[in-house]
């Protein structure tokens, strides 16, 4: 009861921040996007299971919207998905689900502004189990606070913030928390394409367990920009206090971040990023990494290191082609696990006639589980086709395959599925 009451609180919270950035912005400014969809999907193995696979229906029904307000005093960019499943047999129970990225500014005096921010999400509550609904819960992540920005000379700037995050589980069983962050950074312009800086925060985290955690942390930061590439990043130290009842550990380490872009051709471009943390299993890491997840019922406290790097073409026939290659890792601080994986995923899409458009995707990882020596291999293939009927209304079909091998042969495996759907988009 008292989780349902923190999520309605926050929910009124979210819905009144939102409502004075909103409001400040004139009702026909900026750009607005609504869509609805409805889709089926039939799969011969609804739970994921080695063994007694059970085939089921799954009908969605959604609305997509998205708004980004013109520049001016106060900013704003949302997008989220509202909808609800429906599972013809009952394997999993019938529910609505929703997805969600706000984020927004007002400038409340001369360099001093007020940003809010939203972020829900259905994320897998164990790593070790399969992607289905029963191993999901919905994160939600509010954020709100000042920041003033300080500019010192023309080239010498200075950023003090405060925040204040909220986040909030869909499950009982998992713990929320409230997190309370100060920084301080300071930049120097060297020329019009090279800045770099100091930067310094603190952060406390209350769960409502009764745990605190403390991140401590000093980076140096820095951006380049050349005619085909730019990069920018932080390299720093970090330490993080966890405390429960009469227990504290601490630990320390090297951490950072990295994001680089360089153009190869006019149409082609290669990406890296990568980031190293000491944090806990409530931050945004999740979010800022799609790749990357948390395993909820590990210790709270988590060194995280994860690199990302791939490739975007474009072709002449209006193809395009993305590769994408990862790897992350996961050392729950309070514990001996330590989870490792890696992966490859591949995607092409072009026409193939003047209103129809095919894809395929690849897709490869690979999971171990160094405490119990456990290693998991997943494959997966998907092929699809696109017709745009109308200027506003596309119809689609995507079939597709999934297997896991695994040393514990009850997490193993097969699953075939297919999906047709339809999209309207609403001018």
């Amino acid at each position: 009861m008292a989780s349902r009451q923190r999520a309605g609180m926050l929910r009124s919270v979210s819905t009144v921040g939102l409502t004075v950035l909103g409001g400040a912005v004139p009702a026909l400014a900026g750009q607005t996007e609504l869509l609805a969809g409805l889709d089926t999907r039939f799969t011969d193995n609804a739970r994921k299971s080695s063994s007694n696979e059970i085939s089921d229906l799954e009908s969605r029904a959604y609305v997509k919207a998205g708004y980004t307000s013109d520049p001016g005093r106060c900013n704003s960019d949302f997008s989220g998905t509202l909808g609800y499943r429906y599972w013809q047999d009952s394997t999993f129970d019938n529910e609505s689900y929703a997805e969600m990225d706000f984020a927004g500014d007002c400038e409340l005096a001369n360099q001093l502004y007020w940003d809010v921010a939203n972020t829900l999400r259905e994320v897998n509550q164990s790593s070790r189990q399969s992607d289905t609904q029963d191993n999901r819960t919905q994160k939600n992540v509010f954020s709100s606070g000042p920041r003033y920005v300080w500019r010192l000379n023309n080239t010498n700037w200075l950023t003090l913030s405060a925040l204040y995050q909220n986040t909030e589980f869909s499950e009982p069983e998992e713990s929320d928390s409230e997190r309370y962050t100060g920084s301080v950074a300071w930049s120097h312009a060297f020329s019009q394409t090279l800045n770099s800086g100091l930067s310094t925060s603190y952060s406390r985290t209350e769960y409502d367990t009764g745990a605190e955690v403390d991140v401590t942390s000093a980076r140096v930061t820095f951006s380049k920009l050349w005619a085909t590439m730019n990069v920018s990043g932080a390299v720093g130290a970090s330490e993080i206090e966890t405390r429960f009842g009469t227990t504290t550990q601490t630990s320390d380490g090297l951490v950072g971040e990295l994001d680089l872009t360089r153009s190869l051709t006019p149409s082609a471009e290669w990406f890296l990023r990568a980031a190293r943390e000491l944090t806990d299993r409530t931050s945004t890491f999740d979010f800022r990494f799609g790749e990357f997840q948390f395993s909820l019922q590990d210790s709270i406290s988590v060194e995280v290191t994860t690199i990302v790097t791939g490739l975007n073409k474009r072709f002449s026939d209006s193809g395009s082609l993305t590769v994408e290659a990862y790897a992350n890792q996961s050392d729950y601080l309070q514990s001996n696990e330590q989870e490792d994986s890696s992966g490859l995923n591949i995607r092409y899409s072009r026409p193939v006639a003047e209103r129809t458009s095919a894809s395929l995707g690849l897709g490869y990882d690979y999971q171990t589980y160094a405490s119990d020596d456990v290693d998991d291999r997943r494959a997966r293939v998907e092929l699809g086709m696109e017709y745009q009927a109308s200027r506003d209304l596309s119809l689609n079909a995507r079939a597709g395959h999934e297997s896991k091998v695994s040393d514990l042969a009850n997490s193993e495996y097969e699953e075939n599925w297919v999906l047709l759907g339809l999209e309207y988009r609403f001018r």
